[in-house]
């Protein structure tokens, strides 16, 4: 086991439950909800599960699920929301397991690794011959990251903030074009591309925005105004974010592929 590598991946604390949890809890089910849209068969492996947020949810609809995370403390979060699902910890560069799964998700791992083409090429060896390997990664062409250049908070799309660098520990970034040459250079099969939620407000101000906003008074902020009824703006307003990022997939806050060996 690559011990450097291991103490680097559990020097970062970022979970999805800790930071910007509300856009957090929002954008995990509909990244769980595009998964199920993807997925094969019957069986799941949950490549950098972190706290088992998402692994619970798909435990919903799979019948076996093996979830796996280098970062020790933060999979001790996932064993105590879920004690009846299997977790791993290790590097999946250093993963042993003889299992082949019908799906393998990796979801904002490939811009953490040293070796992304190694690391595509190692999480396809877990798939069944018919499998998906189905890979999240952020977009770094969002249209929140575009609108930063031309304010000027960013010098380009392709920037790592120091949150990226510090906290998440992000080593690169990735556009639709990026993530398949990585795809292609691993000799894999790209059978599908698309984005998850379209946002044109950074995480933090999204977290602020659904937390704060005007969600409740509707008015003028909300449709019609006049507008009968107790309808949930919140959850209205990220559906119509999902469902509108399908359409404009470069322009999303997640980008995905879907791959088969």
């Amino acid at each position: 086991m690559n011990q450097d590598e291991k103490a680097r991946q559990e020097s970062f604390m970022w979970s999805r439950t800790t930071f910007h949890s509300e856009y957090n809890r929002y954008l995990a089910q509909y990244k769980v909800e595009s998964c199920m849209e993807n997925m094969r068969g019957t069986s799941l492996l949950d490549l950098a599960c972190g706290d088992g947020l998402m692994t619970g949810m798909f435990a919903q609809k799979m019948d076996r699920v093996v979830g796996v995370d280098a970062n020790g403390k933060i999979l001790e979060q996932a064993r105590k929301r879920h004690p009846e699902i299997e977790f791993h910890e290790s590097l999946v560069e250093d993963l042993n397991l003889t299992e082949k799964f019908d799906t393998v998700t990796m979801l904002d791992l490939l811009e953490h690794v040293v070796d992304p083409i190694a690391l595509l090429q190692k999480a396809a060896s877990f798939l069944n011959d018919d499998g998906v390997l189905i890979i999240h990664v952020p977009n770094a062409q969002a249209i929140n990251r575009r609108l930063a250049v031309l304010m000027g908070t960013l010098e380009s799309c392709e920037e790592l903030s120091p949150f990226d660098i510090n906290v998440a520990g992000h080593r690169r970034s990735y556009s639709l074009a990026t993530l398949q040459q990585d795809i292609e250079k691993a000799g894999l099969t790209c059978q599908k591309t698309g984005g998850i939620f379209y946002k044109i407000l950074s995480t933090p101000q999204m977290d602020w925005f659904l937390k704060n906003g005007l969600w409740e008074e509707g008015g003028f902020g909300w449709g019609r105004v006049g507008a009968e009824g107790t309808k949930d703006w919140k959850s209205a307003f990220c559906r119509a974010s999902y469902e509108l990022g399908k359409e404009h997939p470069g322009d999303c806050n997640i980008i995905y592929a879907c791959v088969t060996k």
